[in-house]
């Protein structure tokens, strides 16, 4: 999403932050039992000086192997203001991570038989989805998931759909209708798609995960939030997780931070209407369930998450044309890229006032999440790829 000027509620800079006592406040809050339960006081420092060279105000940090949960860490603050600080059940904005919850549901269709990955998505919708340039080749499952589907973003940047505080009051059927069919009010025949023919070209897509989501309600027979709740969330016991703004409790809630001028600046939290796409809220002692399921060929302690063959096909890395530099691979709602020298299967998340990523080591069975509450920066980036890569590096 475009960046939006900030709405100042706690302005502190750098330096006052620091002087305030950043050093206390980073300590490490609320851990889960487990093999790692008590970090040492290396890694601990580690994160700490980490945060403090990326300027993060707070952040939750998980650690899974073999289908367990090992590690769940809050360090910092989640509101300033408050000095309330992050615990392992602070729910934090995980942003396009969520789409690794979005392909897992539509994996899950796919494994009971209700669709094939290769077969024409418009079989399940109730509106025409074509790319006029190529109106005689059908979008697949498959290439929504890989980014492949010729469905573009270009229109979707140039509106800004969020809604600010609040969830976003424009329905997910409403969204699409309007950007994807030739009548709707956002439609661009020239920009809602790309010029390749679909399945030919990796072009990152919100729009498309938008509509998978829709998709999977359809075939599912219920609103995919309520699958997900059902399907996923229940069964690996995530309570503290969320697909709204109104049912994310305050006092569990991250407030999110953009650094304007140097100073950590609170800013509202956004809904949008594409929420399969990027919506999600998540604490991590939560989330690290899902991490360790899709680590461990789709199982988290006694709960099959997905069966090993179709885990195994989301972390089966392609590269299509197009596909960035910075990618080494595209899988089904997973990407790949190198940390530390290794490739690793991974994603990551951004918004106004957050940054969140997931990367998986399928040859340990281990994942690391870690979640901030400030915007993504050249800083943040770095330091949560070494924090990834310094846990990863436990299970070597």
């Amino acid at each position: 999403m475009p960046n939006h000027a900030p709405v100042s509620v706690f302005p502190l800079s750098r330096r006052a932050f620091l002087g305030a006592g950043l050093s206390a406040l980073l300590l490490p809050q609320a851990t889960l039992a487990g093999e790692l339960a008590s970090p040492s006081p290396d890694l601990a420092s580690f994160i700490q000086n980490e945060m403090r060279t990326a300027n993060i105000p707070g952040l939750a940090v998980g650690y899974a192997r073999d289908g367990l949960v090992r590690y769940a860490q809050g360090y910092g603050l989640a509101d300033i203001a408050q000095r309330r600080a992050v615990t392992a059940d602070t729910m934090f904005h995980i942003a396009s991570v969520t789409k690794t919850v979005t392909a897992t549901m539509i994996m899950r269709l796919a494994e009971r038989g209700k669709l094939a990955l290769d077969e024409p998505i418009s079989r399940h919708l109730d509106f025409p989805v074509v790319n006029p340039r190529f109106r005689d080749t059908a979008i697949t499952f498959r290439q929504l998931l890989t980014h492949t589907s010729s469905i573009s973003d270009a229109r979707y940047y140039k509106i800004d759909f969020r809604d600010h505080g609040h969830d976003a009051k424009l329905a997910l059927p409403d969204f699409l209708k309007q950007y994807l069919t030739p009548h709707g009010a956002n439609y661009s025949g020239a920009k809602c798609f790309s010029t390749a023919r679909p399945g030919t070209a990796w072009d990152y897509c919100n729009v498309g995960f938008g509509l998978l989501g829709h998709l999977a309600g359809r075939i599912g027979g219920m609103n995919m939030r309520e699958q997900t709740r059902r399907d996923i969330f229940a069964p690996l016991a995530m309570d503290h997780t969320s697909w709204t703004i109104k049912d994310t409790p305050s006092l569990h809630s991250a407030v999110p931070y953009d650094l304007v001028d140097g100073a950590l600046v609170a800013v509202k939290p956004v809904g949008f209407p594409d929420w399969p796409a990027g919506m999600l809220r998540s604490s991590i002692s939560d989330f690290m369930k899902f991490v360790a399921a899709s680590a461990n060929g789709g199982r988290s302690g006694g709960v099959e998450l997905l069966g090993t063959a179709a885990m195994a096909q989301m972390l089966d890395m392609q590269t299509p044309p197009g596909l960035p530099e910075w990618l080494s691979g595209q899988g089904l709602g997973w990407m790949e890229s190198p940390l530390a020298g290794q490739v690793r299967p991974n994603h990551w998340g951004g918004d106004p006032g957050v940054f969140s990523a997931v990367y998986l080591a399928p040859a340990t069975r281990s994942g690391v999440a870690i979640f901030t509450n400030v915007g993504a920066s050249a800083e943040n980036r770095t330091a949560v790829k070494n924090i990834a890569d310094r846990l990863l590096q436990m299970a070597s």
